[in-house]
């Protein structure tokens, strides 16, 4: 029994000093967005004493947060509809409609998953030029769904795999096309991959910074990430403003893993193990 009790004790206090490690920034952070300069510059680390929302108002209004926010909302929206749509069409044809290099397609999606964004960030940057796409929504939208295509086709091939092929001749057999198929049997079938794949591609794109430093270099156009690291050379001499940012950022992906945390190991879950 001592030893069970033991094996319990080595387990939970790792974990429980990770957890710990994880939350504190995000309480130290809180805590800063609350504070005035003045109490700041005299203890950074103490508690605040009043609630300072005028820093949170100042990021958001002043500081432009307010616009970053709605361009992320706009690129997010975008590209994780697009990703959903064209990974889903596809992996319904590579998991279900036999045609000549299926395979070698599939393949060719697994294999560009290890490919590095640092590797084809000049390529990509020449040709969005050379089109007229930098600094545009359309091209960013573009650069999220090359980038991420080949994990969403990957996951929903991989799902999609183990759905009987005895559903999919009945089907057939009712007189409906490919095209039905897909959009009556496959669709809903696959709602948790796709609430999976979804949320996870939401995150990427919402926490990106490389790509969209790339592809949106004006300020009017930049996304929330991106704004919040230039907040630190604006507001470099009033952290309790920068900090406030950090939040106003982060509040976003805190909500989205707190309330959908279940649907994500799900969905990862199903796609990995079925197929």
């Amino acid at each position: 029994m001592s030893r069970i009790r033991l094996g319990r004790w080595l387990v939970a206090v790792p974990m429980a000093a990770l957890a710990l490690a994880t939350i504190y920034p995000l309480l130290f952070t809180a805590n800063v967005a609350m504070k005035t300069r003045r109490e700041y510059i005299l203890d950074r680390f103490s508690l605040t004493n009043t609630l300072h929302w005028e820093n949170i108002t100042t990021a958001w209004n002043r500081a432009g947060m307010a616009r970053y926010f709605l361009n992320s909302l706009i690129v997010v929206t975008c590209a994780v509809v697009l990703l959903l749509l064209i990974g889903s069409m596809a992996g319904f044809a590579l998991s279900k409609l036999r045609f000549r290099g299926s395979s070698a397609l599939f393949l060719v999606c697994l294999a560009a998953l290890f490919i590095p964004f640092q590797v084809i960030m000049v390529p990509l940057a020449r040709i969005m030029a050379d089109v007229a796409l930098i600094d545009t929504y359309p091209g960013l939208i573009l650069a999220y769904v090359a980038q991420w295509l080949p994990f969403t086709v990957f996951l929903m091939t991989s799902y999609y795999r183990a759905v009987p092929a005895e559903i999919i001749d009945a089907a057939r057999i009712d007189g409906n096309t490919v095209y039905g198929v897909y959009r009556r049997i496959m669709l809903p079938m696959g709602k948790p991959a796709l609430l999976s794949v979804g949320i996870l591609n939401a995150l990427f794109c919402w926490n990106d910074v490389l790509i969209s430093l790339l592809m949106m270099p004006s300020a009017d156009h930049r996304t929330l990430m991106v704004g919040v690291t230039s907040l630190r050379g604006q507001y470099s001499d009033d952290i309790p403003t920068f900090a406030a940012g950090v939040l106003i950022a982060a509040v976003p992906v805190l909500v989205t893993y707190l309330f959908l945390q279940r649907q994500i190991a799900d969905g990862v879950t199903a796609g990995a193990t079925k197929g």
